[in-house]
């Protein structure tokens, strides 16, 4: 097994490091550290992404899109500033899912824009009780005479507050099936029929964009309601296969800006007559947080491997996103600790950095789902119904 990287990655690696630098970072910077990104700010950072395939890396290049492996995609990814890597996540998500179960005529008029960073799309999953249960789903598509209408809460929504195009899961009540009415996906669209949201004040990735959206009586084009043949919940599985390692990926981010400063800060503060890395607690913290964040990096880059491979599998994504985001929330406080004092300080960004990692135990399913979902590949049978689980 080889870890090295070849040299196509070690190229994208540091184009995406040089446009994080030279482009990203500063762009967020000038933004206020507590407040959403608006929207043109968003574009403008799609727009410097762009040439690095972040934006459509499963789609092939005769489709537009990047033709990115996905141990590829988390390579550059982890080098992105959290609150942008979390809104591409999701906007690569809804484009991948679009191209996936999409008509060639809503995929002819809706993924160029997308696919060119030139609109913004999400995702409409999770509502006030249906999180890693998409089969919990209340909203719901109904008729009203000739007319389509969608009506519920949509709760999470990263990008939701700006997004151009959004792929709603809801209940399919349009022959007037009641509480086992399948499900559905519909595509809203802003521009078409404007929707409100509202952003959600969080601990962490505060420039980030999570929405609270109402849909009351919303009407839905005929042409956009998605007619895929599978279950509308099954290639929301498999995206969430694909993004948990890459959310893990993302703690790895964070974890390591927080142990470059501590190491930094270790070999210039001195105590005792000599700089604090020679003090053996100091020095077993830093290896401690190193250790955490060079087996998240790998566990995360296995799965991602393994998807490439064919041989991807739920566990094995859950188990990398809940090993990253514990072991990197660690690693970032054990970095706090180097910084004593000062680590508490918010001009110094460590408890930034520790804010925005809390948050990504949330994302594509809690630690405590995660550990349901690996466990349940391990022993096949299903926790949460008591039968068991189904080969996939």
């Amino acid at each position: 097994m080889d870890f090295a990287l070849d040299d196509e990655q070690r190229m994208m690696r540091e184009m995406a490091l040089r446009i994080c630098r030279n482009e990203l970072e500063p762009r967020l910077g000038a933004h206020p550290a507590d407040a959403p990104m608006s929207r043109s700010l968003l574009l403008e950072l799609f727009a410097a992404v762009r040439g690095t395939g972040l934006l459509a890396p499963r789609l092939p290049e005769t489709d537009g899109g990047a033709g990115l492996r996905m141990l590829d995609y988390g390579l550059m990814l982890e080098l992105v500033p959290a609150a942008l890597a979390i809104s591409l996540i999701a906007h690569e998500g809804c484009i991948a899912r679009l191209y996936s179960e999409c008509t060639p005529a809503q995929k002819a008029r809706l993924l160029p824009p997308l696919i060119a960073g030139e609109a913004i799309g999400c995702t409409g999953s999770t509502e006030p009780d249906a999180g890693s249960d998409p089969r919990a789903v209340q909203s719901r598509l109904h008729r009203q005479g000739d007319r389509l209408l969608l009506s519920g809460r949509k709760l999470w929504i990263t990008n939701g507050s700006v997004a151009d195009v959004m792929i709603v899961t809801c209940r399919d009540l349009r022959d007037g099936s009641g509480s086992r009415a399948p499900m559905a996906k519909v595509i809203v669209e802003r521009a078409r029929t404007p929707f409100e949201a509202r952003e959600i004040d969080t601990i962490g990735l505060r420039q980030g964009l999570l929405a609270e959206i109402v849909f009351e009586d919303y009407p839905v084009e005929p042409g956009n309601v998605i007619e895929s043949g599978g279950g509308a919940t099954e290639v929301l599985k498999a995206t969430w296969s694909v993004n948990r390692p890459l959310i893990g990926l993302v703690a790895v981010g964070l974890a390591q800006r927080a142990f470059d400063l501590a190491l930094d800060y270790s070999r210039l503060r001195t105590q005792f007559g000599k700089p604090i890395a020679g003090h053996q607690l100091v020095q077993k913290a830093l290896s401690d947080a190193a250790t955490a964040i060079e087996s998240s990096r790998l566990l995360c880059h296995s799965a991602l491997a393994a998807i490439d491979r064919g041989e991807g599998s739920p566990g094995r994504g859950a188990m990398a996103k809940r090993h990253a985001q514990n072991a990197c929330q660690e690693a970032i406080w054990q970095s706090m600790n180097v910084l004593g004092a000062s680590g508490l300080a918010v001009e110094t960004g460590i408890e930034r950095l520790y804010r925005d990692v809390r948050m990504l135990a949330i994302p594509d399913g809690t630690n405590e789902i995660l550990s349901l979902i690996h466990g349940r590949e391990l022993t096949g049978v299903e926790a949460l119904r008591g039968t068991a689980a189904r080969a996939s």
